[in-house]
């Protein structure tokens, strides 16, 4: 099998917020992390033959540390690495092994690249190599040892990435794309909602009283009758107060109460519900579609998504479940996202990638030109 893309859409996906890492701040010891402490050529991950060394694990590892300093500190504070993820790790602890998981996956993907015809061009080579220079110069030495960016280590990660990207679109191919109608099928309903709170000038949720529920009640059992002896919905609920909505489902949707998508999931096209009670408020709502085309078409496009996941993510469990892996612990320890803080420059563009093109790009504009 063999899936051929672009150089410009392999790269403007793996490089469109490109890494830059300039800033650099925390305790200035922690450059001692890619010196005396943390030698380069030391194994960090061996996969099977693969040896994958320290200095290529540090630099992604500071790679998505970067990410994460950059989007995630503002939202969960100054000592994120140190919060708790799950019981007996912290943040830090998940995060690095996700990393340690990721470094893993990629080398797998890496040997097993000849069993869908799929390699990196010239082309694609040329991105890599362009993109770790660019990189190079962009950074002063300090800020490169303290991340391990050298050049080596920089096109190493890259070209990881990059056969990552080719082979899940290659695994991913190979998924059933069938989907039937009866499958996916996705109804369609009108419904109006009274709420059982209410909201003062402040902006302050209130709950409303038993009486004030009462009154409500009723009146959404004046507007079910009258629904269903063949009124209009929209001016119905006009006089009762309040707006109807509509909503798209099947028998296993929750939203916007599971109660309610149960009893119009038992109804033909046209029929409306009883009164749905609910703690928060009633419901009401009238069935317009049993095949909605749009949600319909939608739902299909999400199962086929959900099957090229679980196709990638069993083939790469059982090549991990084959292989022989082997972690160097000591290298990982000396990895700490507490000694160091990495930001990150983003670029929205890849200003190169259009230039650039596979081999078999080329060889179409030869023989075109031809």
């Amino acid at each position: 099998m063999s899936v051929q893309r672009s150089t410009k859409e392999v790269y403007n996906k793996i490089m469109k917020k490109r890494l830059l890492i300039l800033a650099l701040s925390g305790i200035m010891a922690a450059a001692s992390l890619t010196g005396c402490s943390l030698k380069g050529d030391e194994e960090a991950v061996t996969v099977g033959d693969t040896v994958l060394t320290a200095d290529a694990a540090n630099f992604y590892a500071r790679y998505i540390q970067a990410q994460y300093e950059t989007y995630s500190s503002a939202y969960m504070g100054e000592d994120m690495w140190n919060s708790k993820a799950s019981e007996g790790e912290t943040y830090e602890e998940s995060v690095k092994s996700s990393i340690q998981e990721g470094l893993e996956t990629m080398i797998l993907l890496e040997q097993h690249m000849s069993e869908y015809d799929i390699s990196l061009s010239d082309g694609e080579k040329k991105v890599i190599e362009d993109t770790a220079k660019e990189f190079d110069e962009a950074n002063s030495l300090e800020d490169k040892e303290m991340v391990s960016g050298e050049k080596k280590a920089v096109e190493r990660v890259l070209t990881l990435m990059a056969v990552q990207q080719r082979m899940r679109e290659a695994i991913e191919a190979g998924a059933d794309t069938e989907v039937s109608d009866e499958e996916a099928a996705q109804k369609s309903m009108e419904y109006v909602f009274f709420s059982y709170t209410s909201t003062d000038e402040s902006g302050q949720s209130e709950e409303l009283g038993d009486e004030e529920k009462k009154e409500l009640k009723d009146k959404a059992e004046k507007l079910a009758k009258k629904l269903k002896e063949g009124g209009d919905f929209a001016a119905l609920a006009k006089e009762a107060e309040t707006e109807v909505s509509t909503a798209t489902f099947d028998s296993e949707t929750e939203a916007p109460n599971a109660e309610l998508v149960k009893a119009a999931d038992a109804l033909k096209e046209g029929e409306a519900t009883d009164v749905i009670e609910s703690d928060a408020g009633c419901y009401v709502a009238k069935v317009t579609s049993l095949l909605d085309r749009e949600a319909t078409d939608s739902k299909k496009e999400s199962i086929v998504s959900e099957r090229k996941t679980e196709l990638y993510n069993t083939t790469v469990e059982k090549w991990r479940e084959d292989a022989k892996i082997t972690v160097n612990e000591d290298v990982w320890k000396k990895i700490s996202f507490k000694d160091l803080t990495v930001t990150m420059k983003t670029e929205e563009e890849v200003p190169y990638a259009d230039d650039v093109k596979t081999d078999d790009e080329a060889q179409e504009d030869e023989e075109e030109e031809e």
